[in-house]
């Protein structure tokens, strides 16, 4: 095995998701382990009040691994999973949808400083819109590939999958 990924879906979704499910088939094709955390019972205490608890999931997965992990998000699995690295090691970001806050939780969207990561957003985008993630990579001088999507990201899975092939390819590289 090449290392873990830990996938999260989004809000309102499951482990089995279109994005998640793709991108972890893709992974285990590749060599990695995949692990998909399921979010659905932190889903119950609304959006605001399941990024603690989401974040929680995903540090303990983080503090199970043997080495640090390539994390994996989409929408409010993304968000929650720029914070949990706030926390805790990771290998590499790759976050999709991303919001750049959530209405009612306190704290930001963050990253950890010199994480390899790349953010994927539709342009067309009607959850989050995306000025909010273009100022964020902006700031933080972060790639970030803008699609003509919405935010499912459904019309874009070829070419996410070919960019997700491409980040662990340079993670590999580098380690």
């Amino acid at each position: 095995m090449r290392g873990r990924i830990i996938l999260s879906h989004g809000s309102d979704s499951s482990p089995d998701a279109t994005k998640v499910s793709a991108l972890a088939a893709l992974a285990g094709s590749l060599g990695w382990d995949t692990l998909r955390t399921d979010h659905r019972s932190d889903d119950a205490r609304g959006l605001a009040g399941s990024v603690a608890p989401r974040i929680a999931r995903l540090r303990a997965s983080v503090e199970a691994s043997a080495a640090p992990p390539v994390l994996v998000g989409s929408s409010l699995g993304a968000f929650a999973a720029g914070l949990a690295s706030l926390e805790v090691p990771v290998a590499g970001l790759f976050l999709l949808a991303t919001p750049s806050a959530i209405p009612g939780y306190a704290r930001p969207l963050g990253l950890r400083e010199g994480v390899p990561a790349l953010l994927v957003h539709g342009w067309r985008d009607e959850v989050c819109p995306p000025g909010g993630v273009q100022a964020f990579a902006a700031r933080r001088r972060l790639p970030l590939l803008m699609l003509d999507d919405d935010h499912r990201l459904t019309d874009s899975l070829d070419m996410i999958a070919a960019q997700f092939r491409h980040f662990l390819a340079t993670l590999a590289v580098a380690a």
